[in-house]
């Protein structure tokens, strides 16, 4: 009378067992993910950074009647 119910929690404890590792498996690819998730938003960041670095260098080449202007327009 005892052995199907130690049964049943031996099947129990071996789908416990089961979705453990599969949720282990996943939790590895989604960690994974992140870190190169992670490192495309620095390289990102990172070349958003250097295009505003490009326009500021160009905006200070321009003459400054014309960067006076554009200021002029933008307080108007």
């Amino acid at each position: 009378m005892m052995i199907p119910e130690f049964e049943l929690l031996a099947e129990k404890v071996a789908r416990l067992a089961e979705l453990t590792h599969a949720l282990r498996a996943e939790n590895a690819a989604l960690r994974n993910e992140l870190a190169g998730q992670t490192a495309k938003n620095l390289d990102m960041q990172q070349r958003i950074e250097q295009a505003q670095d490009r326009v500021l260098a160009l905006i200070q080449l321009l003459p400054p009647e014309i960067v006076n202007q554009d200021q002029e327009e933008d307080a108007a």
